[in-house]
């Protein structure tokens, strides 16, 4: 199966950008200053959600000016299943998460099954506390949970397919400067 790489830049070439790449790297700034009033002292443990949480917790960690742990997990939750709430682990936590602060880091909250079912996850392993934080904030009436919200959002953007940051469009411009919407979408 070949891919085909016009397509793919028309793509990119047409989409509306949100926020520029200045605005990103300010918000996550921003973020970071609040992360660290909040964990710095605690020995947080952050896991970067792969593969959409890899270059915002990556930049992210830069910011965060104190001793902390840092490792991935990639989960993907189960499709057409009615609890809403079972993964399937590609690489779980591999650190004891007893007693500990752990930070969940992922790309976007769009409806957030995935999300609240990390969570949930580590809450049951014994981390005595688990925070969220997310990039994007997709703004809708479709969360899992009502209300649901992140303990941490560097950026809040309307319904629309957006890629960008760690976000993809079939596989691709994870490594967008900036935050883009496909056009039409």
């Amino acid at each position: 199966m070949s891919t085909d790489l016009d397509h793919i830049q028309k793509v990119f070439d047409e989409a509306d950008c949100l926020y520029t790449q200045d605005e990103v790297e300010g918000a996550i700034r921003n973020m970071a200053a609040d992360i660290t009033e909040k964990l710095a002292g605690k020995n947080p443990l952050i896991f970067a959600v792969m593969n959409g949480g890899l270059v915002f917790c990556g930049k992210l960690l830069t910011h965060l000016t104190f001793p902390l742990e840092s490792s991935y997990m990639h989960a993907t939750r189960y499709r057409n299943t009615t609890s809403g709430g079972e993964l399937d682990w590609k690489v779980p936590p591999l650190q004891d998460l007893k007693d500990r602060t752990v930070m969940v880091v992922d790309d976007i909250l769009d409806e957030g099954h995935t999300l609240a079912a990390i969570i949930e996850h580590c809450e049951k392993a014994g981390a005595k506390e688990v925070l969220s934080c997310v990039l994007i904030d997709k703004k809708h009436d479709r969360k899992a949970r009502p209300g649901q919200k992140s303990d941490f959002t560097g950026l809040e953007c309307d319904d629309r397919y957006v890629f960008g940051y760690g976000m993809d469009y079939q596989g691709y411009w994870r490594n967008a400067p900036g935050i883009y919407a496909l056009k039409g979408h």
